[in-house]
């Protein structure tokens, strides 16, 4: 397994990033524990958060998964071994939300107190704020870099328009370029960042690190009728998906798996580590054998003709 270079940083990592939406939720903090400790015993450094992460459940303030990270990470002592990610913009409630100036460089404070560090290797741009110029934003960044509270900047849900418009302004005004880039994107949800954004990160040299890797699970085969919908607490968002496409999709995800003799998770994520455009993508786990099917990818070398066989029944 090599690490790949994180777009125009200097950044280097392993080809999985773990996605830490799942702590404080799905998972408790022993549990979070047990499988970042797997994780990161297998060889992989990238962990991906959120300062929102997980406000949407009761009695959750937002920070939940920043406080479990910081707290194993100051366990294990193993801070500068990590390429610790989290973001900005998403609601925290009580009006802390977008991306004003002056509410990221409160807003940065709270994050790196809660993950028990004085810096972060990529603070990200979680969601755009229209009514917010890309220029203050960008400023925000930059005076955050001139710190030493951040290496480097990205962003996540954000129009074509507004990437190339921020892109644009930070060489022309010399403030920190979004060096990467996170969209929703795995073998279902294909055409949102193929049909414009994915032309733009390819000619940036934009790290891509895909969200939703797995679309919520879909893409394991857990899911293949009404009766599998109880088995997780997103199985109840999975009916969308039994339709013709996607049912095609899993079938050959099954033969693919079949024929490598491993999982459709793991085929599904090699599918992706796969592609031009992407560095790594985000997955989580809630226990160590989902974890098993996500550390497994990154050694799946999936052959043209399986490639071709997974590109075509999931075209959009």
């Amino acid at each position: 397994m090599e690490k790949r270079q994180l777009g125009n940083t200097d950044l280097q990592v392993y080809p999985i990033a773990f996605g830490g939406n799942v702590f404080g939720w799905t998972i408790d903090e022993k549990k979070s524990f047990e499988i970042l400790n797997g994780f990161t015993h297998a060889g992989f450094n990238f962990i991906d958060t959120a300062d929102v992460y997980s406000r949407w459940i009761s009695g959750n303030k937002g920070g939940e998964s920043e406080k479990i990270i910081g707290k194993w990470m100051k366990e294990k002592k193993n801070r500068h071994d990590i390429i610790l990610t989290t973001k900005v913009g998403s609601d925290m409630g009580n009006g802390k939300k977008g991306l004003k100036k002056e509410y990221i460089l409160k807003a940065i404070e709270d994050s790196l107190k809660r993950l028990q560090t004085d810096y972060l290797d990529l603070y990200q741009t979680h969601f755009d704020d229209l009514e917010t110029p890309v220029e203050e934003t960008l400023e925000a960044y930059d005076t955050l870099v001139k710190q030493g509270k951040i290496r480097w900047i990205g962003a996540s849900n954000m129009s074509v328009k507004r990437l190339k418009e921020s892109l644009a302004v930070s060489a022309e005004k010399g403030f920190p370029s979004y060096e990467t880039f996170q969209p929703h994107y795995n073998l279902y949800e294909r055409e949102a960042f193929e049909n414009g954004l994915e032309p733009v990160c390819l000619g940036h040299n934009l790290g891509v690190i895909t969200y939703y890797s797995l679309e919520s699970g879909f893409l394991t085969g857990k899911y293949r009728s009404k009766d599998d919908l109880g088995k997780s607490p997103r199985g109840g968002g999975m009916e969308k998906y039994f339709n013709e496409r996607g049912f095609r999709i899993l079938e050959a995800l099954d033969v693919v798996a079949k024929e490598y003799n491993t999982t459709p998770a793991s085929v599904a994520l090699s599918w992706l580590i796969q592609r031009p455009s992407v560095t790594a993508p985000i997955v989580s786990a809630t226990s160590l054998s989902q974890l098993d099917s996500i550390i497994q990818a990154p050694e799946l070398d999936l052959d043209a003709n399986s490639i071709a066989l997974l590109t075509a029944n999931s075209a959009w």
